[in-house]
Order: C-alpha cells, then structure tokens, then sequence
C-alpha cells in the first residue's frame, strides 16, 4: 500500500475538504428545501434570541425609564422653583395694588376734608386679643395728634385718639366694648335723627346706635354720620361716615330705638389712616365761651 494512505492525518484532511466542498455546492444549488440539520441550527439560534431579547429590552427599557425619570424630576423642581417666584411676584403686585388703592382713596378724601387738617398715619400695632379694642398708630403730639381726635379711612370713621404720647397714639375702635366708648350720631333721614354709637354687637357684627326716640321715622339702608355735636367727641368734624342702617328694633324698656350698623369702614384690615382735628371750635367750648360772658 502506498506510503499516502498510511498516514492517516492526511486522509482525515482529505476527506473533509471534500464534504465540505461537497456542502458549498450543495448550499449553492439553489434548493427550496432546508436540511434538518439547517432547521436545527437556526431554530436553536432563534430561541436563545427570543429567550434572552425580552430580559434584555427590559434592562434597556429600565435604564432609560429611569434616565426619563430623573429628567422630569429635575425639570419640576425648575418649574416649580418658577411656580414659587410667580407666585410671589403676584403677592407683592397685589400688595401694592391694593395699598396703592387706599392711598389714592386717600388722597381723594383730602377734598372732602374742609372742616379739619388731615394728620396721615400708617398702624405700626395691634393685639389679637384687643382685635376690635385698638391699634396703635405711628403719630404723636409732635405731630399735633391729641386725645379725642377723630381717626377715620377714606370709607368711614373707625375711631379717635384714647391716649397721644410724644411719637405714637393708641386709638380705640369705635367697636370697642367700652362703655365709655361713645359717638355721637345722626341718621340722614328726611328729619335728621341723632343718637349715640354705643359699644359693637359681635352676634350682628354691627354697631349699636342707642337713644333713638321711638316716634323717629328711619329705616334700613339710612346712611348715619357723625353729628359733631356730642360732649365727649366734641372736637369731631360733622358729617363723617360712619354706616348703614341694617337692622331696627325697640330698646330694652321700650322708650327709645336702636339701631344697627353696618361700619362703612373695614375696622378688621387697617393700614393707613387719617387723624382730624375739628377746624372749628367745638360745641362745649363756644357754650363754655357763652357763659364766660
């Protein structure tokens, strides 16, 4: 036998060129039919790509849902960062609205104010527990404040002057409970009706006007204003605003009226107001004139 066939390293070579040239051509014939061994391979290779593509779409998916995530937070916290400036921008522009409405307010009562000097205040105090009892304002007898003055906002009278010291003044609410907390009053009807604005009724939260006379014609909706003629507020200008009637009844023994009313002032939200003095004299100080003579 010849030497080539007996090594059997180069049969074994020999033999698998020949299949696998044997195969390229039988690949290459153009065949509709797949092998089974062909079948085989490729069913494997799609099965361990379905199997591991889900897990692996999961991952990618994951990391991107949190990177997606992390986007939004961050641009939250941006929007809300400029959600909390706007919102304070339109605090501060209401703010200044509504105290550049008062003072305009203000300034137009000056018009109005013939009969005293106006005195401008701003409300540097007030004690919850007194809420309805006093404030206290930024002028004092340097400033020509004195005790029993007026103190009113461009819509009504909300007081006058309890005690003045140098720099500042306390003012008592008319809606003091104070007994001695006394204005005198009357009602614009077609005869004019005076009384007296005695203390706040909280269940109404409306002034109490006592000493009606009983035959008094008045109603609802009747403007009252100060009278400017009473011993205590003797030295208040006439014809402030005080309120609206809003509720009429008999008083307690039946002899007299009273009447509630509405404050035209807001006596809960005050800021600025205005301190008068009474240009002219008051009614007690000509009488005490007349009897010197």
């Amino acid at each position: 036998m010849p030497q080539f066939f007996l090594n059997k390293r180069l049969v074994i070579l020999l033999v698998s060129i020949i299949v696998l040239v044997a195969l390229i051509g039988f690949s290459l014939n153009g065949r509709k039919n797949v092998t089974w061994p062909e079948q085989f391979v490729k069913d494997t290779v799609g099965l361990v790509q379905a199997t591991f593509n889900e897990p692996a779409q999961f991952v990618a998916g994951f990391f991107q849902n949190v990177g997606d995530l992390k986007r939004t937070y961050e641009e939250n916290e941006v929007l809300k960062a400029r959600l909390d400036e706007r919102m304070q921008l339109e605090t501060k522009a209401n703010a200044l609205q509504q105290e550049n409405k008062k003072l305009r307010a203000q300034l137009d009562k000056k018009t109005d104010l013939s009969q005293y000097n106006p005195i401008e205040a701003t409300v540097i105090a007030r004690n919850p527990d007194r809420w309805h009892e006093v404030i206290a304002i930024d002028k004092g007898t340097v400033h020509n404040v004195q005790e029993n003055m007026a103190v009113m906002t461009p819509e009504g009278l909300i007081g006058k002057v309890k005690h003045a010291s140098k720099f500042t003044s306390t003012v008592q609410l008319i809606s003091s409970s104070d007994r001695t907390n006394r204005v005198s009053a009357k009602i614009q009807a077609k005869k004019e009706v005076f009384g007296l604005i005695e203390g706040y009724d909280d269940k109404e939260q409306a002034l109490v006007m006592r000493r009606i006379p009983f035959d008094a014609d008045i109603k609802e909706k009747q403007k009252v204003v100060t009278s400017g003629l009473g011993q205590e507020d003797g030295i208040f200008p006439s014809n402030l605003p005080i309120g609206v009637i809003t509720k009429i009844e008999p008083d307690e023994y039946g002899l007299t009226k009273k009447a509630y009313i509405k404050p035209a002032a807001d006596l809960y939200d005050l800021d600025n107001v205005v301190i008068a003095k009474r240009s002219a004299p008051a009614a007690e100080d000509d009488l005490g004139a007349e009897e010197a003579n």
